[in-house]
């Protein structure tokens, strides 16, 4: 058994991410069992759509989450394709290919993202600052993102930004809103506890939250934004961080949801592969 080989490589120019729905009769089985995972294209598979042959331990919908004056979305959906790749048209067709064979199933979203500031390993929002910034490297990537068998957890939230109320505040107020300096992505040591730095540092929690970010930023019919993808062993991680940054611990939102907020939010199991295939015998395929 291996990882799916499209997690852990860094951001790549161009990605699509479709998300879709299983239609009534639909032979989910074979669909699974067609779909040939590889460094071009990462697959999740939703609760839902597990549950109908057996139990993943861990895998559960997408908690909506609403305090401190913010709400966080659930728009959970059975299925989760991420396709990645320098060549835009080729993604385009391999994304026709992909719903043709699987026409047991609806499209319920689909996002194209694509790497701002190619010049950057990690590439940036766009807001301006670097995202991905604290992701684990090494050996830590692959302990953060990977379960012992090679299978791993994904969250996915669509994250619309409002950049021209962002882009009328003082430079101040941004860098204390995201708690770096946006000329030299240097943390600040003054930031607010509502700095997005401090609301999500990994090494803060108990257990310590690491997880591995695969985030791009998005710009289609006048909307702009981030999808925000985690991988994680588990689901934990990703949901101790959103919990904080909503303020379920101390009542002090995440200084982000002062210029953007989530429209989706959905949880996938990733499973791994063996003989260039997904691995089902987990769930008895």
């Amino acid at each position: 058994m291996t990882r799916q080989a499209g997690i852990l490589p860094g951001i790549p120019n161009h990605g699509r991410y479709l998300e879709l729905r299983k239609l009534p009769g639909a032979d989910v089985a074979a669909a699974l069992r067609g779909l040939r995972p590889d460094a071009a294209l990462v697959v999740g598979l939703g609760p839902a759509l597990v549950a109908g042959f057996a139990e993943v331990d861990g895998l559960h919908g997408f908690r909506a989450v609403s305090a401190a004056g913010v709400d966080i979305p659930s728009t959970q959906a059975d299925l989760w394709l991420w396709l990645r790749g320098a060549d835009r048209g080729k993604i385009a067709k391999q994304a026709r290919t992909l719903l043709r064979q699987l026409a047991g199933f609806e499209v319920v979203r689909v996002v194209d993202g694509f790497k701002y500031g190619i010049e950057r390993e990690a590439g940036m929002d766009l807001s301006g600052y670097e995202d991905g910034t604290e992701n684990p490297q090494g050996d830590a990537a692959l302990a953060a993102a990977f379960a012992a068998d090679g299978s791993s957890f994904v969250s996915v939230q669509q994250w619309e930004h409002d950049l021209g109320r962002f882009d009328a505040m003082p430079q101040l107020e941004r860098d204390h809103i995201i708690g770096r300096r946006e000329a030299d992505n240097v943390e600040l040591e003054d930031a607010p506890e509502f700095a997005h730095v401090k609301r999500t540092a990994q090494e803060s929690f108990m257990p310590e939250a690491f997880i591995l970010r695969r985030s791009m930023p998005f710009a289609e019919a006048g909307r702009e934004g981030l999808v925000f993808v985690a991988f994680g062993h588990s689901l934990d991680a990703f949901e101790a961080q959103l919990n904080r940054m909503a303020g379920l611990e101390d009542g002090i939102a995440d200084g982000l949801f002062r210029f953007s907020h989530p429209v989706t939010g959905g949880n996938y199991w990733c499973p791994p592969m063996k003989d260039g295939a997904l691995d089902l015998l987990q769930i008895g395929l």
